[in-house]
């Protein structure tokens, strides 16, 4: 493992327990997490620190729904399929990498994301009961297609899944913010699953520092579960509507930028 000064280390350490945070809430701590394992390890491999960062991801995602299923029953019908079909689509989405540059994307999902946030503030009620629908052969198709495409869109891209994800969940399956976090948890969960696999096999994980990443992201998603389960939908819909605008942010600076 590339060496690192205490400082360097006790900065990641930091960034993964924010990002655990902000992850086990409502999605959005790869905005943190990736940015500081570049800033650290500037000479590494791309494919090193997304490898990496997957790593800390997984263990912190896994335990936020460990502890959300603990509390709120998982709608199996719905998640099974769109979780199952993330897994395939990730792993496709990450080979097709070297199809089309990645800054196509930019404007597409800006706009995708301000439709999101502005649909989120100006319906108030979106999200804030559970009106969960009959299962039904065309529910699994749905359910089917969200978890094909946005696992395409993670393998592929990334930044911005579990927003898309809750949204989702609320807008076509009737799910409340809890319920659908963690639902999207649940599906990112997998498409985590299938990323970290391929940069296992390839030898692009630091092991080391990634458990260390790993155990203090568990840190933080301990936390942001506590504080959403104790909070309710009405603090996840604030939190998403943060994350949301973040992202706009970032995504509207590189476009602009660009």
């Amino acid at each position: 493992m590339t060496s690192l000064d205490l400082f360097s280390l006790l900065f990641l350490g930091g960034a993964a327990f924010a990002a655990g945070l902000v992850d086990a809430v409502v999605g959005g701590g790869g905005l943190i997490q990736f940015p500081a394992l570049f800033g650290a390890l500037p000479q590494a491999a791309p494919a090193t620190l997304f490898g990496t960062n997957k790593l800390a991801s997984f263990c912190g995602t896994g335990y936020a729904t460990w502890r959300y299923a603990g509390r709120i029953a998982v709608p199996w019908p719905i998640v099974l399929p769109a979780a199952t079909a993330a897994l395939l689509f990730s792993f496709l989405g990450a080979h097709a990498v070297a199809l089309l540059p990645k800054a196509v994307l930019r404007p597409l999902v800006l706009v995708l994301l301000i439709a999101v946030a502005l649909h989120t503030f100006w319906h108030k009620d979106f999200g804030a009961l559970d009106r969960g629908q009959p299962i039904r052969r065309r529910t699994t198709y749905a359910a089917l297609l969200v978890g094909a495409a946005l696992g395409f869109y993670d393998g592929f891209f990334g930044p911005g899944t579990g927003s898309f994800l809750i949204f989702a969940f609320i807008r076509f399956f009737g799910f409340d913010f809890l319920k659908a976090s963690l639902s999207a948890k649940c599906v990112n969960l997998m498409t985590n699953t299938g990323a970290l696999l391929a940069f296992g096999f390839t030898g692009h994980i630091l092991w080391r520092l990634g458990l260390g990443m790993a155990a203090c992201n568990v840190a933080g998603a301990w936390v942001g579960s506590h504080l959403a389960l104790k909070h309710g939908t009405g603090f996840v819909r604030a939190a998403f509507l943060v994350v949301a605008v973040v992202l706009i942010g970032k995504f509207g600076w590189d476009t602009f930028r660009g």
